[in-house]
């Protein structure tokens, strides 16, 4: 049996009550742990809003879920008319609506920002590669949770874009039509589709998404936090051995954060109340018709936060095929000629160059597409092992690297663009320009990220009280 704290019998009952639950569960151990003796460092800046905010979007997702849930019914004769209930008759129900919707894309606004900061600040690098990995993952599953519950609206935009995307997995050999047929429950998006996608946007995703923010925050303390000049505050405490250049999170954060939540909410309402459609992005005027599988949409795109990856899918065509062909040869002589890999090594990469050509030329273009589709977001897992630069934030990096990754935001923008607009012959080449320069920016990095001379980086956090 644990030994239990006792307390003076004259204490004051939340005292009391707070020693019986802590003899019981660790709730001031864990308090301590990650708030008031969780030291952060000093110089956090504007980025490091977005991670706090994410937790706080995702909050609002799942309340607002629970309400819309008590009123929408998964059928698809009756989900649209659901949806315009909820808008017309529900008390505030249109209000519940538009923050969920316009949730969606806040959400993955405060993610890319929050992942941009990690890029830019080397927050990925040693000792952090589970805590990007965990961030990846959560990255992952967000994008299921949207696009399972885009279908569920159940209008034109819902419908055949889940169409389209769910013949994508036809493409992959051998198991394809199978594993279509699987994720559709039928041979067309109907009523089993929408069962299927409800119960994982309600249920089974959000389980995983709460499990991996769980890790994602446990890892992060276990570490600590890191800060935009990429120096170890741990490497300096006082003689209590708390970090010299750290403050508690709690209250000093805590309360710095509400500044981020009250401006974030300024806008969030801003959006709700006078443009929840935000101009067709965030809500399509095609999503306000019911679905109709008789009638097929003169442009067929996902939502924004999609767009980027839709883009580079659209952009493997079979022309693109020798590009990449001529890309994988390249890379295998560099790695053949160039790399200190002794003969048989080299005579790997060579093979395996050869395996990899044959397979691009013997399966369909389309195929490919969705793999490169994949690969944009899976490539991001690797970030930990692919940076070599010898400093980790983009402030004693050489000057060249901020035009890079200005370039490189450049880019997923006009990519983001491209994937939204019909298809055209000067958007198909403008993207797949892109595509090749979203993907050289990894597989390049342990090269290019060694160039140019570093800055000194100092043995301690540069702070100026405000």
């Amino acid at each position: 049996m644990a030994d239990f704290k006792e307390i003076s019998a004259d204490a004051p009952m939340a005292d009391k009550a707070l020693n019986w639950i802590d003899n019981r569960f660790p709730l001031s151990k864990l308090y301590k742990e990650h708030l008031s003796e969780y030291y952060a460092p000093k110089n956090f800046n504007f980025f490091y809003f977005f991670g706090s905010l994410a937790l706080f979007v995702l909050v609002i997702q799942i309340l607002t879920g629970i309400f819309l849930v008590m009123h929408y019914k998964p059928d698809a004769s009756v989900a649209f008319a659901s949806v315009e209930y909820i808008m017309r008759d529900v008390p505030w129900g249109w209000l519940i609506r538009y923050m969920h919707s316009t949730g969606a894309s806040a959400f993955f606004i405060v993610v890319y920002l929050h992942m941009f900061r990690g890029l830019i600040y080397g927050s990925f690098r040693k000792p952090r590669e589970l805590v990007w990995l965990f961030g990846c993952a959560i990255f992952l599953a967000l994008m299921a949770e949207a696009f399972m519950g885009y279908l569920l609206p159940w209008g034109q935009m819902s419908y055949w874009g889940a169409q389209v995307i769910v013949n994508l997995f036809s493409a992959i050999p051998f198991i394809g039509p199978d594993l279509a047929l699987l994720i559709r429950g039928d041979y067309v998006v109907g009523d089993a589709t929408l069962n299927r996608f409800f119960s994982f946007h309600v249920i089974a995703v959000p389980l995983v998404l709460l499990g991996l923010v769980v890790a994602h925050i446990i890892a992060l303390h276990e570490v600590g936090s890191n800060n935009p000049d990429g120096v170890e505050i741990k490497a300096h405490k006082d003689a209590q051995g708390r970090p010299l250049d750290g403050i508690p999170f709690h209250p000093y954060y805590t309360v710095h954060d509400i500044v981020g939540v009250t401006g974030f909410l300024l806008v969030f309402c801003a959006i709700i109340f006078f443009a929840p459609e935000f101009g067709g992005y965030f809500l399509e005027y095609n999503n306000f018709i019911p679905a109709d599988p008789l009638k097929t949409p003169a442009h067929i795109a996902p939502v924004w936060y999609f767009t980027p990856y839709y883009s580079m899918l659209r952009a493997i065509t079979s022309e693109m095929m020798y590009a990449l062909i001529a890309c994988v040869l390249a890379a295998a002589y560099l790695g053949a000629t160039k790399a200190k890999l002794n003969s048989t090594f080299k005579g790997v990469v060579v093979g395996a160059a050869v395996v990899a050509v044959a397979l691009m030329l013997a399966i369909d273009a389309k195929f490919w597409g969705v793999v490169v589709m994949g690969g944009a977001v899976v490539i991001l897992f690797f970030l930990p092992w692919l940076d070599r630069c010898a400093v980790k934030s983009i402030r004693f990096r050489p000057d060249w690297h901020v035009y890079l990754y200005a370039i490189f935001v450049v880019n997923f923008f006009v990519l983001g663009y491209l994937g939204m607009q019909p298809p055209s012959a000067i958007g198909e080449r403008v993207s797949q320009i892109g595509t090749l320069f979203y993907f050289g920016f990894f597989l390049l990095m342990p090269w290019w990220s060694t160039l140019g001379e570093t800055k000194p980086v100092p043995d301690r956090v540069n702070f100026v009280a405000h």
